[in-house]
């Protein structure tokens, strides 16, 4: 096994000294902390941003020199739901559109608890329509971090039962998939995981749920029933207690006879790609991601909506 970079290792000391409760922090302060943290840790590469009204939903377009014609990713960010923005992911939007050769959208979706489930489902899926009246599904790729991952599964598990043209493929990063947090990484890897702890995710799950069922497959995917969803690539590191939401997922996925691509990545934390700025793992990481985001839009046919089995 290869010894983490040096640059990974300071990246753990300057987490490590800024770990907070979130359960215990107010909502407003959390949000800015982590637009401070995601500003002092960025250096995105040189695209063109333009913001959009997506179907009624606020985002931004991150188009690289040179890219992949009339085709998009959809990307939806992580922070449980409750904090982060367009802003705070400009840095990874930019290395995704400048890897994948392809326009990135990033998505502004309304956050908890001001806005608990289904508003951002409500708003990922305005997002993907309003890029259907411009372009075929084929030529559309979902991705995601975090809440947001489990929020791209989700987004295509709804466009599935609504018969709806699915897109070309999915791609999660670290993808929260089970609020229930029933997995056996929330206790086993707490010591290990500077970025999530067991309570504050259960926190950001509370204010996101409402009281709404939690194995709702709409808002777990990991309990939904995924027959005929498109390829999906999962990334997760060894030392994140979300690592089980994603072996999870993988496992569900292949037995519904989607195919998968599962990139886990030892001894590395939740997000990887996030730190792309300042870790040579996470960009090779988010190297893998935007290589499969690529493949799958060489496609060119319009993807039907997926037949029930039976």
């Amino acid at each position: 096994m290869l010894k983490p970079s040096p640059e990974f290792e300071k990246l753990m000391e300057f987490l490590r000294e800024r770990q907070f409760n979130a359960a215990i922090t107010p909502i407003e302060q959390l949000r800015a902390g982590f637009e401070r943290f995601a500003a002092a840790i960025a250096d995105p590469p040189p695209v063109r941003t333009r913001a959009v009204d997506a179907g009624g939903v606020p985002a931004e377009w991150a188009t690289a020199e040179q890219g992949i014609p009339d085709a998009a990713v959809l990307y939806l960010h992580g922070g449980g739901f409750g904090i982060g923005s367009i802003a705070s992911y400009r840095d990874l939007s930019a290395r995704i559109a400048t890897e994948a050769e392809v326009s990135v959208l990033t998505l502004g979706y309304r956050l908890a608890p001001e806005h608990p489930f289904p508003a951002a489902l409500d708003d990922a899926m305005a997002a993907y329509r309003w890029l259907r009246d411009s372009m075929p599904a084929s030529r559309i790729a979902v991705a995601g971090d975090s809440a947001g991952g489990g929020l791209a599964v989700s987004l295509v598990v709804a466009l599935r039962d609504a018969g709806e043209p699915l897109p070309a493929g999915v791609v999660t990063f670290s993808p929260l998939t089970d609020l229930t947090h029933s997995g056996s990484s929330i206790k086993t890897q707490a010591a290990l995981d500077p970025l999530v702890g067991p309570e504050s995710s259960r926190s950001y799950a509370h204010r996101y749920l409402a009281g709404h069922d939690p194995e709702d497959p709409l808002a777990s995917p990991l309990f939904g029933d995924l027959w005929g969803l498109p390829p999906v690539h999962i990334q997760a590191g060894t030392a994140e207690v979300l690592l089980d939401d994603a072996l999870r997922l993988a496992r569900r996925l292949r037995d519904a006879g989607v195919s998968v691509d599962l990139d886990v990545w030892p001894e590395m934390v939740h997000i990887l790609p996030f730190f792309a700025a300042r870790v040579p793992e996470a960009r090779a990481a988010l190297r893998n991601g935007a290589r499969f985001l690529r493949d799958r839009l060489d496609a060119t046919a319009e993807v039907d909506a997926p037949t029930a089995p039976v």
